[in-house]
């Protein structure tokens, strides 16, 4: 399967991943971490009240764990094309190809997007009273932005993957918003 094009997800790809996989396995990226590093202007923001989306955001001792996906062979210029629309809108994003540690002992190498930390849209290092209070508050083109925070919550608890700062931030929005 050395030629499979495998995708990574750890955000809204895990729970929405725009395509048919061949193969879901649970994996993991050394070096990276999920976080809500993101202003989302578009998809769960505006311009004039900026959501927060996840991204990986490089940290040397971190590992992120999520979802690979296997590509269906013969799918793989669409998909790609369909990935590239949806996640670099802004350029925020970079694509990157980063290596693997599936569940199951295999190592392959996924396409993701990880955070350009020098982009505008780049806010690494907010506490999280911040994000949940952002997270609340905003609304963008594909809805709540708190929609995404409890989908991807829970998403990682279906999956078993545990992930304290999302399970803080969903207990705080929706207390927030009620």
């Amino acid at each position: 399967m050395a030629d499979t094009l495998w995708v990574f997800g750890y955000g809204s790809l895990i729970w929405h991943p725009g395509f048919e996989p061949a193969e879901r396995v649970l994996a993991r990226a050394e070096g990276w971490h999920r976080s809500f590093c993101m202003l989302s202007v578009h998809y769960r923001g505006t311009s004039e009240r900026p959501g927060l989306v996840l991204a990986l955001d490089a940290a040397e001792a971190a590992a992120c764990a999520g979802v690979a996906f296997a590509v269906r062979h013969g799918e793989e210029a669409r998909v790609l094309e369909d990935l590239r629309a949806r996640e670099l809108i802004s350029s925020a994003y970079l694509e990157q190809t980063l290596p693997l540690q599936l569940a199951d002992g295999r190592r392959v190498t996924a396409v993701t997007y990880v955070i350009d930390p020098a982009h505008a849209q780049y806010c690494g290092g907010l506490d999280l009273e911040r994000q949940a209070r952002m997270i609340a508050a905003a609304h963008g083109g594909r809805g709540p932005n708190a929609e995404y925070l409890f989908n991807t919550a829970e998403h990682l608890h279906a999956l078993g993957i545990a992930d304290p700062d999302i399970d803080w931030l969903a207990e705080r929005v929706r207390a927030l918003r009620a």
